[in-house]
């Protein structure tokens, strides 16, 4: 199990790897001159000469690839005698670090992860994704928590009833909520409820996790926002879980195990859920687990709808803006959430399905 485990991480750092090179290859294919980005359209060609230096812009294509995954390495190489180096040492860029290995003016240290600077705010990457992950990661949770609830009791109902009116109803729910576009339905949700009914809901159409009261005393909890965009995001997982649910379930119901446990007497109610329910949940793990790390990466549209200012809504202002490194820095933080969700998965397999250790 160690073992697996290890593989899957080099084979994740691959793929991480592969997106980091992606990105840079397409940001440096489109048009785009970033030291205007950070200093202003009307600046003197002075001011961005020294900016293209300090950002090693002027330098060929291989050395800002390198000098870019040296940045965002949490391991990183680093001089002090070459100030013209991709490899000389900002102070302001890696601090806080810590020196791993030092000889004749070379050093490898330990840091953070630098994602350079937003091209707007001037603040660094890492900052700008610390103040808005929560807001993402709170309402992707609440979703995912909401859909495999409703997932697995529709999906429960729908095998349990088969081929009844329930079950076919079920199935037309799931199927019309596939086919809705998370965007259209962020949409109509937030005109129905936030626009038409706000007398009788209450809800807003935009706002946030923490608010300002209204007499300027700091920030309070405003749960009442959570609701629309998470019940929003949670309408696709839940018409996935169902049918997973019960197709799965369905398929264990007609095993031979199934039949021998009714035989020795066992209620119902203990055959669904002991024996049968947990040897049918596999594909339903996948499901969340999948649609959870696609929530986190594809609430760019609920987010920018509802104005709830999560990752999804930064990502949106900053491929308007040409942020760059925001984006990039962005799409990175969402690649590795992937691969560690896909990691845990591997590992709760194992204690859903003993046979998989085989």
């Amino acid at each position: 199990m160690f073992g697996y485990i290890v593989k899957k991480i080099l084979y994740s750092i691959l793929v991480v790897w592969g997106v980091i090179s992606l990105l840079f290859l397409i940001f440096n294919v489109v048009p785009n001159d970033p030291a205007r980005m950070v200093l202003g359209q009307h600046t003197d060609s002075l001011s961005i000469a020294m900016v293209k230096q300090d950002l090693h812009l002027d330098d060929p294509i291989y050395k800002q690839y390198l000098s870019y995954l040296n940045d965002i390495s949490p391991i990183s190489f680093y001089t002090t005698k070459n100030k013209k180096s991709i490899f000389y040492l900002s102070q302001e860029k890696y601090k806080p670090y810590k020196i791993l290995f030092k000889t004749g003016g070379w050093a490898v240290i330990l840091k953070y992860p630098y994602l350079r600077r937003s091209y707007q705010t001037k603040k660094k990457v890492t900052t700008v994704i610390s103040e808005t992950y929560l807001n993402t990661l709170v309402l992707a949770v609440v979703a995912i928590v909401i859909a495999t609830i409703l997932g697995l009791f529709f999906g429960i109902i729908a095998a349990i009833f088969k081929d009844s009116i329930l079950d076919k109803l079920i199935l037309v729910f799931t199927s019309l909520g596939m086919a809705l576009p998370s965007f259209f339905a962020a949409i109509i949700i937030g005109w129905i409820f936030a626009y038409l009914l706000h007398d009788y809901t209450g809800f807003n159409l935009t706002g946030n996790l923490f608010e300002i009261d209204d007499f300027g005393r700091g920030q309070v909890l405003v749960l009442q926002n959570l609701i629309l965009p998470a019940a929003t995001l949670a309408i696709r997982p839940v018409t996935v879980i169902t049918q997973l649910t019960r197709n799965s379930l369905l398929e264990t119901l007609s095993q031979d195990f199934v039949r021998t446990a009714y035989a020795k007497g066992l209620s119902f109610f203990r055959v669904l859920i002991k024996h049968s329910l947990m040897n049918s949940l596999n594909p339903v793990v996948t499901a969340v687990s999948g649609w959870f790390a696609s929530l986190l990466a594809g609430v760019v549209f609920v987010e920018y709808i509802f104005g709830w200012k999560g990752l999804g809504y930064v990502v949106v202002n900053a491929l308007n803006n040409l942020d760059f490194p925001l984006v990039t820095g962005i799409v990175i933080t969402i690649s590795i959430i992937f691969v560690v969700v896909n990691i845990l998965v591997d590992i709760i397999y194992v204690y859903l399905d003993p046979r998989i250790k085989l």
